[in-house]
């Protein structure tokens, strides 16, 4: 298996930092070539405004869609962005792999980054350890379709949710330490 990490911008090292611990190989993923020889892809946290343009300069744009109607897709923070179907900035086109509608920098601007201790909903069997959610001048989801799994929430708003073959995120797990939600999106798809 190898997960790709689209590598146009933003911290996609420290994806391939927490997919190497659970001993998953990973890729840089810069065009449609690179894309293909992937088994799933992390759209990793950055600048969504930048992201978007740099997919639609390498020509990502079809071959990204293409590829999440058979592959799993993990996105963080801007990566949620990019995957949503309605997103509030014009200058973003949205790949539409959630149904959800999101506000970029919805939790204010760079100086009003925070963590907080998140519950994660990973399965029905056992309460979780708190998670350390990491938000940067984080995205919120205002609406979601009713076919989405609610996986965490803050402040009583959904912050990661799952929904088919992908799972979208608000906060960025891989500026932690912790492996468990690239593990929990590893095992639901790759069982």
């Amino acid at each position: 298996m190898v997960i790709g990490i689209l590598a146009l911008q933003g911290a996609f090292g420290r994806h391939a930092r927490l997919l190497n611990r659970l001993g998953v190989r990973s890729a840089q993923v810069r065009d449609a070539a690179e894309l293909a020889g992937c088994d799933g892809l992390i759209i990793p946290g950055g600048e969504s405004t930048a992201m978007s343009r740099l997919l639609t300069a390498n020509g990502l744009l079809e071959p990204l869609q293409a590829f999440a109607r058979e592959h799993p897709v993990m996105g963080t923070c801007a990566g949620l962005i990019l995957m949503a179907e309605q997103v509030d900035d014009p200058r973003i086109t949205p790949l539409a792999l959630l149904p959800v509608r999101v506000e970029r920098n919805h939790y204010g601007s760079q100086l009003d980054s925070f963590e907080t201790t998140l519950s994660l909903r990973l399965s029905d069997e056992k309460a979780q350890p708190p998670f350390t959610g990491v938000f940067i001048r984080a995205t919120a989801i205002v609406s979601l379709g009713p076919e989405l799994k609610v996986i965490a929430e803050h402040e009583r708003r959904p912050v990661m949710v799952a929904g088919g073959r992908h799972l979208g995120l608000s906060f960025h797990p891989e500026l932690t330490d912790d492996t468990r939600i690239h593990r929990y999106w590893l095992e639901r798809f790759y069982a």
